[in-house]
């Protein structure tokens, strides 16, 4: 699975409902058919297909070794070698999605975990054969390069071009890329899998606050105890979460100095000048414009807490703190039964362009989608682009709440940017991540109105308390992650060795300041960087949800001001998939991701959904 687009937000959770205890709801036998990768882990063409991989590529390596720079001097011919490597890279890469897939639904069996490890693992193994490629491509020069792509044959593949130059300065030679990608499987991602099966398969203790009974509960269901309405239990959950981190804290600070220290090493070897450089890099950003929207999401901290003050009202505490964050403010009355929730994405999708629609009945109609609720399944909720000659699939676990329902609508705004951008060939086919939220948050926003015009005034404030929730923990939380990320990076290249504390003082500081003075972060708090997987396994990642959010959520206006003339345009983005870069997609609709004015536009939303939750909070209250 590439990071950009699959599935992170679900690793290292464990679903562990007992079936027993599903709402009548809940979205039982909607299971995904994966057949278009491969019929199951014994299914023989996942062997064919490593075979052919590797005799591919020993033929692609005796035919272009040492040549690059030869075939650059025709377009055509370089074009032909780009589109077999890309062909090669295609097929090889489905052991590895379909792997990631079985695994996710479900982590328990130790020989799900034994297969990703082989397959990560063939994959390694090809890649050092063809790593060569990539390296003599970044040894062309950009002259070379422009005259090359006067050639019709390559036009296909500018895109593809200017980003591997773009790595030609942070290039190390192959012997040094092959020792380090031959390392990484027991360097540093071995780190990364010890981080995933520590928090799936730890277990917290939490006490009954009411009987006193004890409970072994996993990290979801932990977390899931801060989330009900009654404090008692909250506080209870939050003190068993902290104990809990507690016991993993040793491991957790060492793993993370390791992890570190490597990250250093090589940024050295690639002479990137910042520890997030290569994140930029690979997003195809540059540093200022980054700094502008994170940077904004520190500035505008003024809307979390004036909504965070709000609801201490409506709790009636006098204090909110950690475990009060994510408190309902009342149960929304609405359950949503699975055919009920098909109806309302397709149609939300429907209201936004045809095509759009037409995309989303696939996942329903074909079995693109797990839904089922069952133990040993992943948490969380993801999209996984796959290949564009497959097809994309979601996963996620249905209960039947609205928020349920909201989350099947950001998956499938995935799912379909997905589908709309299978016409593009493979190396254009997933784009970055800055813009990988473009379309979930797109229709999360059409489901959110839909819903909130059919409901009363009580479950519509509920509705905008998840929705607003749900957008400061995307812009806020991870850009105040970010930031957190910056500053152990930093410490740890100036001072050494950071120590628990070290750690702890830097997350609490960056996690209270979205907040102001609207919720008081207590002690066991500090703890819980911890267990968050996106440090461990795709630095400086957060910062993407923020950028993606705002850019959404502006995009969603601007269509709102245009209408459809503008739906049009934005599907044609989509279908562009990764095919041209982030400022020249956004571009195509009007949009400069350097303009400051935009980027407030999308804070202009939020405080405008946080006026009318206080508005509706104002009725309520006089009713």
């Amino acid at each position: 699975m590439s990071e950009a687009r699959q599935g992170q937000d679900a690793r290292a959770i464990l679903f562990t409902m007992s079936t027993s205890a599903l709402e009548p709801t809940a979205a039982v036998g909607v299971n995904w058919d994966l057949s278009a990768l491969f019929a199951g882990l014994d299914d023989p063409r996942i062997e064919a297909t490593w075979a052919e991989a590797h005799r591919r590529a020993d033929a692609f390596a005796t035919a272009n070794r040492g040549r690059v720079a030869t075939l650059a001097q025709d377009g055509h011919a370089l074009a032909g070698a780009i589109r077999e490597y890309e062909s090669l890279s295609n097929e090889a890469s489905k052991p590895v999605h379909f792997a990631n897939l079985v695994f996710a639904a479900d982590v328990s069996k130790a020989e799900h975990g034994a297969f990703l490890q082989a397959q990560m693992e063939r994959a390694s193994e090809l890649r050092v054969k063809l790593m060569f490629f990539e390296l003599e491509l970044q040894e062309l020069e950009p002259a070379v390069v422009a005259a090359a792509l006067a050639s019709p044959d390559l036009q296909a593949y500018a895109h593809f071009l200017h980003t591997r130059l773009a790595y030609r300065p942070h290039k190390l030679s192959e012997t040094e890329e092959v020792l380090l990608e031959e390392v990484a499987n027991t360097g540093s991602r071995a780190w990364q899998r010890l981080h995933e099966e520590v928090y799936a398969n730890h277990t917290f203790h939490y006490t009954d606050p009411h009987t006193g009974e004890v409970q072994d509960l996993s990290i979801e269901e932990v977390l899931d105890t801060m989330k009900g309405s009654d404090r008692a239990v909250r506080k209870a959950g939050a003190e068993a979460f902290t104990a809990g981190l507690q016991e993993t804290r040793r491991v957790s600070v060492f793993l993370y100095n390791t992890l570190l220290a490597d990250k250093r090493l090589e940024d050295r070897l690639r002479k990137f000048e910042h520890p997030e450089s290569s994140r930029h890099l690979a997003n195809e950003l540059d540093k200022e414009t980054v700094d502008l929207v994170t940077g904004l999401c520190r500035d505008r901290s003024d809307i979390v807490a004036r909504y965070y003050r709000v609801k201490r009202e409506i709790l009636g505490v006098d204090q909110l703190t950690e475990y009060d964050r994510y408190a309902p403010l009342f149960e929304a009355k609405r359950k949503v039964g699975w055919p009920e929730a098909q109806t309302i994405v397709t149609e939300s999708f429907a209201r936004l362009h045809p095509d759009m629609e037409t995309r989303a009945r696939e996942f329903f109609e074909k079995g693109w989608i797990d839904a089922e609720p069952r133990p040993g399944k992943s948490g969380g909720a993801f999209c996984s682009y796959n290949t564009p000659d497959t097809h994309p699939v979601l996963l996620q676990t249905y209960l039947g709440s609205m928020d349920d329902v909201m989350t099947l609508a950001h998956e499938m705004g995935h799912g379909v940017h997905a589908s709309l951008s299978r016409s593009q060939t493979p190396f254009n086919f997933d784009g970055t991540l800055p813009l990988a939220e473009l379309s979930s948050i797109f229709a999360e926003m059409v489901t959110f109105e839909r819903l909130v015009s059919e409901a009363d005034d009580r479950d519509r404030l509920a509705l905008y308390a998840q929705k607003i929730e749900g957008i400061f923990a995307s812009v806020n939380r991870q850009a105040a992650m970010f930031r957190f990320e910056q500053r152990c990076h930093a410490k740890r290249r100036e001072e050494g060795e950071l120590s628990a504390e070290d750690f702890e003082a830097l997350w609490h500081d960056e996690i209270q300041s979205m907040f102001l003075d609207s919720v008081a972060l207590g002690e066991g708090h500090r703890c819980w960087w911890q267990y968050v997987g996106h440090f461990v396994f795709a630095p400086f990642y957060v910062y993407a949800y923020a950028f993606g959010e705002l850019l959404s959520l502006g995009v969603y206006e601007k269509a709102k001001a245009e209408g459809p003339s503008f739906v049009d345009r934005y599907v044609e983005v989509l279908r562009l998939g990764g095919s041209k870069t982030p400022h020249e997609l956004m571009g195509l609709i009007g949009i400069d991701l350097k303009d400051k004015a935009f980027w407030l536009g999308g804070f202009a939303v939020i405080e405008r959904m946080v006026g009318e939750f206080e508005a509706l909070w104002a009725r309520q209250k006089g009713a």
